[in-house]
């Protein structure tokens, strides 16, 4: 099953909890939360206090995407405010190992992401330890990219290094995700679609853009 999980990046923060609804009764599985810290990528977002926010007015599943420096210093304090995912960099961090298994033992579902000019090879080591692979499709840092066409057979390569180990882990892509660039990465192998502009900065309201996104892949689910 593709999981579509709209990412709050795109969001009207003064409206933040009205968003999260609208996006969880427009049938979004997961509700994305980018961190960024100003250092590991170009620009400043949220903290614990925003998840523990979010956490009181929804009982979606939060997928967090630390796109910070050191993220073991973190872990903790995301966790114990909501977070139900928590995926780092594999640039982030030389501990990876230890940070994964941090996440691990912290009750949360854990995920390494890497940039579009990282190398699959760098994740060979941490593919039996995570349940997700966040496979970023732009540059992180900010919302509204485009698309680099490039990262599309990333993506297959990793399903391929996957099925290849006989690995269960999702494959998550970010980044300029829309009803055009979905049916290819889904086809690729992707089973996790976060999309931010698309969907809360869609004309016609978020259930319609979630809606879309959804008949777009229905077929290749």
């Amino acid at each position: 099953m593709i999981k579509i999980a709209p990412s709050i990046l795109a969001a009207d923060f003064a409206r933040l909890a009205e968003e999260v609804q609208r996006a969880e009764e427009g049938g979004a599985d997961w509700i994305h939360v980018d961190v960024m810290d100003g250092h590991f990528v170009p620009n400043l977002t949220i903290g614990p206090p925003v998840i523990a926010s979010l956490r009181r007015v929804t009982r979606s599943y939060l997928d967090v995407h630390l796109m910070i420096e050191a993220p073991e210093r973190y872990l903790e304090a995301f966790r114990r405010a909501g977070a139900d995912g928590l995926t780092v960099h594999v640039e982030a961090t030389p501990h990876l190992h230890r940070v994964v298994q941090q996440i691990r033992e912290l009750g949360a579902t854990p995920g390494v992401s890497l940039n579009p000019a990282t190398p699959l090879s760098a994740l060979e080591e941490i593919l039996p330890y995570v349940d997700l692979v966040l496979c970023m499709t732009v540059n992180p840092g900010f919302g509204g990219q485009a698309f680099i066409p490039s990262t599309l057979d990333k993506v297959r390569r990793l399903r391929q290094m996957l099925d290849e180990r006989g690995l269960q882990v999702l494959i998550e892509v970010d980044g300029g995700v829309d009803e055009e660039t979905a049916p290819r990465l889904v086809a690729a192998g992707a089973r996790v679609l976060v999309a931010g502009t698309s969907i809360f900065q869609a004309p016609d309201g978020v259930q319609n853009a979630i809606a879309r996104l959804r008949a777009s892949v229905s077929e290749l689910a």
